[in-house]
């Protein structure tokens, strides 16, 4: 399971999918024993096939190693790391998937004149080297005087890199997938009042803007496959024009409006991986 200080605002939702799609394998035959992260982290634990939602940094290193001694862990320990929002950004830039023009910098940096050069008003400053534990670990800013402030804020703070990535305007969709799946649902976050942090007010109340749902499933899909996460979920924009840029990708979310729905398709993918493993 994963530790409360990585559920913020959301320790009741992330451990209720997971409890969830443990009964759906217990349903299919399975036999799952339950850990918390802490207990995962402190034993030596036995089993062949490990499906977890971790986030503490020595719990995502075990995890890589066991994969590497030939453990089938879902998520991937490498997929989790991926998702730390520096390695991201690299990935979904890299692989040409829709994603914001960003910058990452260390936050001991003067970046004023490159964010001007950039033409950066308003932007987002996220830390860099890990997920959003706090409110804090996520600024928005008005303009590259205010950028500076907050960078030497996460400076002081002990945070040494940042991602920052231009805002962008239009209606804020979240979304929850599962890879080789039918299963793919969305929503506006802000108008049905779900929040993390309160950041959804800044673009505020969806305007309903068209957009290609099958290109929003094919671009999910190929972010999932670029950063080695199976199940997921996250943030994308949608542009006046109808332009769909990924804005967050998070490996194994709360699922929170889609929990039972999305449970049995879990479920089912992975008794399909260990039967393609065996």
């Amino acid at each position: 399971m994963r530790a409360g200080a990585y559920s913020p605002n959301h320790i009741g939702n992330d451990a209720a999918i997971f409890n969830a799609v443990a009964e759906q394998l217990r349903k299919r035959g399975c036999i799952v024993n339950v850990y918390s992260e802490e207990q995962f982290n402190a034993d030596n634990i036995s089993e062949s096939i490990i499906l977890n939602m971790c986030r503490e940094m020595e719990s995502v290193a075990k995890l890589q190693k066991l994969e590497d001694d030939g453990r089938l862990v879902i998520n991937s320990g490498y997929g989790i790391e991926n998702c730390t929002r520096e390695r991201m950004t690299r990935i979904l830039l890299g692989s040409k998937i829709p994603y914001p023009e960003s910058i990452i910098v260390n936050t001991n940096e003067v970046v004023k004149e490159a964010l001007k050069k950039h033409d950066f008003q308003s932007c987002w400053i996220k830390r860099g080297d890990f997920h959003a534990m706090h409110k804090e670990d996520v600024s928005y800013v008005r303009h590259p005087e205010e950028a500076q402030e907050v960078l030497q804020e996460y400076f002081y703070r002990g945070i040494k890199r940042a991602v920052i990535s231009r805002h962008l305007v239009g209606d804020l969709v979240k979304f929850y997938g599962v890879r080789e799946s039918s299963f793919f649902y969305w929503f506006y976050p802000f108008d049905v009042g779900h929040s993390k942090y309160g950041y959804e007010a800044i673009n505020g109340k969806s305007q309903g803007i068209q957009f290609d749902l099958k290109e929003m499933k094919r671009i999910c899909q190929r972010a999932s496959e670029e950063l080695n996460v199976v199940i997921y979920g996250g943030d994308c924009i949608i542009s006046p024009e109808g332009k769909i840029q990924i804005i967050d990708f998070n490996d194994w979310p709360s699922f929170a409006p889609c929990r039972n729905e999305a449970a049995p398709y879990i479920a089912k993918n992975i008794i399909n991986t260990i039967k393609s493993k065996s």
